[in-house]
């Protein structure tokens, strides 16, 4: 279970120090990928959709809380990425034969279950025809300490469904960059996923009053669909968690 998930990454080997090839793991091409599964991940709702709608619900002094909830979200995404080129992997081998087990299975298809019958408590639709309210979501406005528990929520809830994340790692690892090399590109990673919304953060602060209408237009469709991609969201990791479990237990021999 846990191990085939993170079986792929393996903490990077020191190699042997030659002037001639310190650069030549860190390719355009790499470099590239890297950029481009890192803009991906910042349209996530972490990354995104939270801080625009915190953004257009606190008045211009909230900036800078607004700023503290990008760093933890960066920092967050920072630290995970660190453990796994670390070597989280190895960690998780150790405990191979018990989450290969068919006990593990037993719970994993349970909470694959579990995941995929609760994903639709936020079905609009289904919500509608029971006579229940539409669920919205509308992030809490609060002080410091909200805003870092609020950026580590978004941080632990996006872990599951991180495929960019995890894949970018994956490039890295099997590159076969240096702990010297890897760590700059791991922050300039995180940094380019908040660029987006610090854009966004910039030009409405040049354009003054102009740009709102758009940005709560785009406010309202966000806080209208993310609990239904919430849902989605819910669906699909239990339904995956669920089938991986269900071929184990039904195909392999007890």
């Amino acid at each position: 279970m846990g191990r085939r998930m993170y079986a792929g990454f393996r903490p990077p080997e020191e190699a042997p120090h030659h002037p001639d090839h310190d650069d030549c793991r860190m390719t355009i091409g790499l470099l590239l990928g890297l950029a481009a599964l890192a803009l991906v991940d910042s349209t996530s709702f972490g990354t995104l959709g939270i801080p625009l709608v915190l953004m257009l619900t606190m008045d211009r002094s909230g900036t800078p809380r607004l700023f503290l909830y990008l760093a933890t979200v960066a920092v967050f995404y920072f630290l995970v990425g660190v453990a796994l080129m670390l070597g989280l992997s190895a960690a998780l081998e150790s405990f191979g034969d018990l989450l290969q087990s068919r006990p593990a299975y037993i719970v994993q298809l349970a909470l694959g279950v579990g995941l995929f019958v609760l994903s639709f408590r936020f079905d609009p639709k289904r919500r509608a025809k029971r006579g229940k309210p539409e669920l919205r979501f509308q992030p809490r406005v609060g002080g410091p300490a909200t805003m870092v528990t609020l950026g580590l929520t978004a941080g632990v809830v996006e872990v599951a469904t991180m495929v960019p994340y995890l894949a970018a790692i994956g490039l890295m690892t099997t590159s076969g960059l240096t702990t010297a090399q890897w760590l700059p590109v791991l922050a300039a990673y995180v940094l380019v996923m908040i660029l987006p919304i610090l854009a966004i953060m910039g030009v409405r602060a040049a354009a003054g009053k102009r740009l709102e209408p758009r940005l709560e237009r785009l406010r309202d469709w966000l806080t209208k669909h993310s609990v239904s991609a919430a849902g989605w969201a819910l669906a699909i990791v239990g339904f995956l968690l669920a089938r991986d479990a269900a071929y184990y237990l039904l195909l392999q021999p007890a």
